[in-house]
């Protein structure tokens, strides 16, 4: 039997876009799923813990994990008899945090190592991108750190670009769910000319004011014209929230990806950043929510064992 009988992984949350850098920008986060895939005689057995353990049994097979493996297995001319998927998850589902790039990288590498093979990280992500979609997702999730993705004929393009240590993430995440489908749904099919104008120069400057390391500019360097005013609507008091942790010191505050998740930056100890964003939804949009003081994971997916 060729490659191993045994792989396990664990791979980061990430938060995508950043403000300005729609689809492009993304970041990995020090919270993580384990996943281990095992070998076994005959069949498929799919055990699931913590978040979404229940929603994501009954999938079964259907699992992203589940395909993730399978279809990389195939794609390596790889057959397996049966194989056991278990997953511990930490990322909670549907909130921005990049839950499905972390179940797609995840399976995917897993199944490179139990086939034995080691592949370069832009060949990892172009058997991620059809599972997943979102380049700027799953590149953090396997590179760690910050990263920039793009698709250029089919193929994942993407470069990591250093980030200051001091640099925290702050998650606020709400007890509702917004499918990125729904959130994709809210936006126009077309922009006017200086909306996009003014997130080109946003992300500039941001990716110049992080070379410079000049994290003043930051706050204004995450500032949206192309997804966050539209998804506001589905995210009650978003605005409110963003800025309450600005009052508060962070460096930059945005929507986490599709969301509903809100994601402030910060140096250093991030508590009352969140505490207040926390408050502040509540009172204002009365909405549930909690923090998670998160640093910034700068490994990506790890094989462990």
């Amino acid at each position: 039997m060729n490659g191993r009988q045994m792989v396990k992984v664990r791979v980061p949350a990430s938060t995508a876009n950043l403000g300005a850098g729609f689809d492009a920008l993304g970041l990995a986060l020090g919270l993580y799923n384990d996943i281990e895939v095992e070998r076994i005689a005959s069949g498929f057995i799919m055990e699931v813990e913590g978040e979404g353990a229940e929603r994501l049994r009954a999938l079964s097979s259907q699992n992203l994990v589940a395909r993730a493996v399978r279809g990389t297995l195939g794609t390596l001319g790889v057959q397996v008899d049966g194989l056991r998927v278990r997953m511990v998850n930490r990322i909670p589902l549907s909130r921005g945090l990049g839950s499905s790039s972390a179940a797609a990288i995840g399976g995917v590498v897993a199944a490179a190592g139990l086939a034995g093979v080691s592949l370069a990280p832009e060949a990892l992500l172009d058997l991620a991108l059809p599972l997943e979609g979102h380049p700027d997702n799953i590149a953090p999730a396997l590179l760690g750190g910050l990263t920039v993705a793009t698709v250029v004929e089919d193929k994942v393009r993407c470069v990591r670009v250093s980030l200051p240590d001091e640099i925290r993430a702050v998650a606020i995440v709400p007890e509702f769910r917004l499918s990125t489908a729904k959130a994709r749904q809210a936006l126009p099919a077309t922009v006017p000319r200086g909306d996009a104008v003014f997130n080109v120069g946003r992300v500039a400057l941001f990716l110049g004011a992080l070379q410079a390391n000049r994290l003043d500019l930051l706050r204004d360097a995450t500032k949206d014209r192309l997804h966050q005013p539209y998804r506001a609507l589905l995210v009650p008091g978003m605005f409110e929230v963003l800025a309450e942790g600005e009052r508060a010191g962070a460096l930059a505050c945005f929507l986490s990806g599709a969301g509903p998740t809100l994601m402030a930056l910060v140096a250093g100890d991030g508590h009352e950043v969140g505490r207040r964003m926390v408050e502040c939804w509540k009172e204002r949009g009365q909405i549930a929510a909690q923090a998670l003081d998160l640093e910034i994971d700068r490994a990506g997916v790890q094989i462990e064992g």
